[in-house]
């Protein structure tokens, strides 16, 4: 690793260098143990004065990351990126620089999984929503960019204790939401159970460290019931000759809890804390395994599942029987042959760690058609935060299967309806569809179907095609972009008649009149992000359904609120003092020990008396006060020169608003316990926002008037303690 130049003086980080390198070069050939060596060389040097939240060197963590990734075996060039993979986005290397040294295949991985962070996008949430469609782009041109970035996240969850509590919140619900449901649709179970596991410690500690010590106390028994199973079955196999191995292991802390969750059941009541495995040779093998279970006991109706010949999107094949055991204790098996069993455990990554069963590229394209068709479907979106909402559903929800009336079978996302199959199916079936029929009884357009459902559409050639109403109905993409497709080609004059009144309405909403806003120079901005090229193509895109009104108008009304206030010339307090009103303002904040000078609260970070604040001063709006983590403070504009000290007055009796989030298991009564409690501490919701998800999740948002973080913490603590609640938290506009 040419030890002449080291930047890292922890003794701990050079150990965890030292055994990487050591680790490479016994698995690696030379040349490639030598690439790798000079990409921690150039990461250290990169890196060299960053460090961790736990203190550590910084090139520790791509270290940690390259070894995960290491013992799932994959190949040289991914192992060099990962050693790489944050030097584009926090460092001042560039991509030239890490093609030149290593070579085009990696500097586009590590480009892959760099986040767009120095980009102008109109918001945060929209640079985050575009980082991760760009993640999913380079995904489905080389899957290992998201091999890394789950490696990473993986090693972030595990060192997350570092982290302050707010940011220990977002990063595990983030993790729940997106990464571990992309381990799941790759089939990495490996990376999948522990990214669940460590989000669900986070997200709700108590009920995580209570689940675990019950499981604890119990599994003892469960296992032992377990192996006395497992000796049956195998004396069994024996007899007829069938060569076995036999594999128990522990659910997932969260998996138990879902399924508590699901089914309504106590800990009490859940049963198979452990997944018995029973892993063969051949197909043939694993239906002779089934038979043989379900004569020596009995299995539970509907708790069958055969996925040996209808496989899971994520390439997952078993057989899966629940049985009554001893006492009417019921138990899962689990039945399946090697390669099954290897493709379960790491998914698309077996292709790499194993090589010897690998037919060729073309099996890996093969088993990520679906990926780049599913992008391909989604390519014509224009807004970021669209695409993302989308992909969750198309690529994160459960799935549903059903059939041709051939007996094709047909994965579609839960929730589909009759148009989705359709469309699936082709796009002419979908667009001169009339009806359907779903086994063999006639069934309304936005009928639910479900896994089974046999489904036949009725089409006609004089079908007057598509309406807007369907995109209220259908759920996947693919539907919805076709769809879209059609109206847009076909009714353009009536869709720009038709976006220009709702935008004229929307904005008649808002106070104002259209023509107000349509300025050339504040039009250009969306011209450019959704690809249009007049006024016309604006009205005509939200007409038919391809731009949502809100974020147009949003856009619009900010620039017309920014032009009708007064400029401020000069990033100094002096000049902002020069314009004070006769009459003191009471905002509770001081700048620079001046009570009266014009100061708003940041949206991004809501700050309370009892936060570090910081002032930033604000081209026509005073000064702006955030708090001092605020992470939006580095993407303002010559920030470190128009910085401003600010503090809390003394006095302070002001009542600041607050934002508070909880999520909850959805249940009567919810909403009306939260306004009891808060009206015992004679205080009112100001405004409430409430949505439940397809699985019974309620979110409930609301502000509040208070006067301190002190008073915050009360209400929070005291809303976490009402049943049923998962998380409460203060939330940002």
């Amino acid at each position: 690793m040419g030890g002449e130049t080291i930047f890292c003086e922890s003794m701990v980080g050079m150990e965890t260098v030292d055994a990487f390198i050591e680790k490479v070069s016994a698995i690696y050939g030379e040349d490639q143990a030598a690439s790798i060596g000079r990409a921690v060389d150039f990461g250290m040097q990169a890196h060299r004065e960053q460090f961790r939240h736990s203190g550590e060197p910084y090139i520790t963590h791509p270290c940690h990351v390259a070894e995960i990734l290491i013992d799932l075996g994959m190949d040289a060039d991914t192992i060099t990126a990962a050693v790489l993979h944050d030097v584009l986005e926090d460092t001042l290397a560039t991509f030239d620089d890490v093609k030149n040294m290593f070579g085009e295949s990696v500097a586009r991985l590590v480009d892959g999984v760099t986040k767009l962070s120095r980009l102008g996008f109109f918001s945060r949430e929209e640079r985050q929503a575009e980082s991760l469609r760009k993640m999913f782009v380079a995904m489905a041109n080389d899957i290992r960019v998201i091999m890394i970035k789950l490696a990473d996240r993986l090693h972030n969850m595990r060192t997350l204790q570092y982290v302050e509590a707010q940011k220990q919140m977002r990063i595990a619900n983030e993790t729940l939401e997106i990464y571990s449901p992309l381990a799941h649709r790759l089939g990495i179970y490996a990376f999948k159970a522990e990214l669940d596991d460590l989000a669900f410690r986070y997200l709700k500690p108590e009920v995580f460290f209570e689940l675990e010590k019950k499981v604890k106390a119990v599994r003892a028994s469960q296992d032992q019931q377990m192996h006395e199973v497992m000796n049956v079955i195998r004396e069994r196999l024996e007899q007829v000759s069938i060569k076995a191995d036999f594999e128990g292991r522990p659910k997932t802390i969260y998996s138990i809890y879902k399924k508590m969750v699901a089914q309504e059941k106590p800990f009490e009541e859940i049963y198979d804390l452990t997944a018995m495995r029973v892993i063969v040779e051949s197909v043939k093998d694993c239906y002779t395994v089934l038979g043989i279970i379900h004569t020596l006991w009995k299995p539970l109706p509907g708790r069958f599942k055969d996925y040996i010949a209808v496989p899971s999107q994520n390439m997952y094949q078993s057989l899966h029987t629940t049985c009554l055991g001893a006492g009417g204790v019921p138990f899962e098996v689990q039945i399946r042959t090697y390669d099954m069993h290897r493709t379960a455990e790491y998914g698309i990554a077996a292709h790499w760690k194993y090589k010897e069963k690998r037919k060729g590229e073309s099996d890996l394209d093969s088993k990520l058609a679906w990926l780049r068709q599913l992008l391909e479907w989604q390519s014509d979106m224009k807004d970021s935060q669209e695409f993302m909402d989308s992909l969750k559903i198309d690529f994160f929800s459960d799935d549903v299967l059903v059939f041709t009336p051939k007996g094709t079978v047909v994965d579609l996302v839960k929730g589909s309806t009759p148009i989705d199959f359709a469309f699936t199916i082709h796009t002419a079936i979908g667009t001169n569809c009339v009806g359907a029929k779903v086994n063999g009884r006639l069934v309304p357009l936005d009928y639910k179907l479900e896994t089974g459902d046999i489904v036949e559409i009725i089409t006609s050639k004089h079908s007057a095609g598509p309406s807007r109403d369907w995109l209220n109905i259908v759920k996947t993409s693919q539907a919805k972009t076709k769809i879209k497709h059609w109206l847009k080609k076909e009714f353009r004059e009536e869709n720009i008649i038709k976006g220009k009144d709702m935008l004229e309405n929307a904005a008649r909403r808002q106070g104002f009149s259209l023509p107000q806003l349509l300025k050339t120079e504040w039009l250009e901005p969306v011209y450019k992000k959704y690809t249009l090229g007049s006024v016309e193509d604006l009205y005509a895109a939200v007409g038919y359904g391809g731009v949502q009104t809100s974020r147009v108008l949003t856009r619009l009304i900010e620039e017309y609120r920014k032009e009708n206030k007064i400029e401020i010339e000069q990033a100094r307090v002096g000049p902002l003092a020069a314009r004070r009103p006769k009459r003191p303002i009471d905002h509770g904040v001081l700048v620079k020990g001046e009570p009266d000078i014009m100061v708003r609260f940041a949206k991004c970070c809501t700050p309370l008396p009892g936060d570090d604040i910081v002032g930033y001063i604000t081209r026509g709006r005073g000064v702006s006060v955030h708090q001092r983590d605020c992470v939006n403070l580095k993407d303002l504009e010559d920030f470190e020169n128009r910085r401003v000290e600010v503090t809390w007055a003394n006095e302070n009796n002001r009542a600041y608003l607050a934002e508070i989030q909880v999520m909850a298991q959805d249940r009567a009564g919810l909403l009306m316990e939260i306004s009891q409690l808060l009206n015992n501490m004679n205080l009112s919701a100001l405004s409430v926002n409430a949505r439940v998800t397809k699985n019974k999740t309620a979110f409930i948002n609301f502000s509040v008037e208070i006067n301190d973080t002190q008073m915050l913490d009360k209400i929070i603590k005291q809303i976490r303690n009402l049943p049923d609640v998962t998380r409460v938290f203060r939330s940002h506009a």
